[in-house]
């Protein structure tokens, strides 16, 4: 991982990289940030930023959360990802029933996604996928 830019790279980011609530074509500066720590973030220049945005994860847990951090490597060391196509893990079964003991009677299957934009898509197609095992196949809105 870098912990510094050269001008190049910056070139290169605001050329092929759009960025969130940026213009596509004539986007603004973007400040290269080195490090995080709670809720700082540590520019190349050397100064610090307090994350004013409020970004879920630093508002939920700061960053570089000493904890987070230990869980990840442990969990990194056996495997960084398995995909869930015909195959599981302990960590996601260990999820789901905690997930399921939090939730009312019926609600008791989990399907987990990497994201929240994911779920929404998968959110649809099981609606989708609903209305078809009804025999509703007509229904696609």
């Amino acid at each position: 991982m870098t912990s510094h830019f050269i001008q190049p790279d910056l070139n290169y980011d605001r050329e092929h990289v759009w960025h969130p609530y940026s213009s596509m074509t004539d986007p603004g500066y973007t400040w290269p940030v080195v490090s995080a720590s709670g809720v700082r973030l540590k520019l190349q220049d050397g100064r610090e930023l307090i994350d004013g945005m409020s970004s879920w994860w630093c508002t939920v847990h700061g960053y570089n959360h000493p904890v987070l951090n230990a869980a990840l490597n442990e969990q990194a060391e056996r495997m960084s990802h398995v995909m869930f196509g015909g195959l599981t893990h302990g960590p996601a079964i260990e999820l789901a029933r905690r997930l399921v003991a939090l939730t009312p009677d019926g609600l008791e299957k989990v399907f987990i996604a990497d994201s929240g934009s994911v779920s929404v898509e998968i959110a649809i197609k099981m609606a989708i996928q609903y209305q078809h095992a009804r025999g509703e196949t007509t229904r696609t809105r």
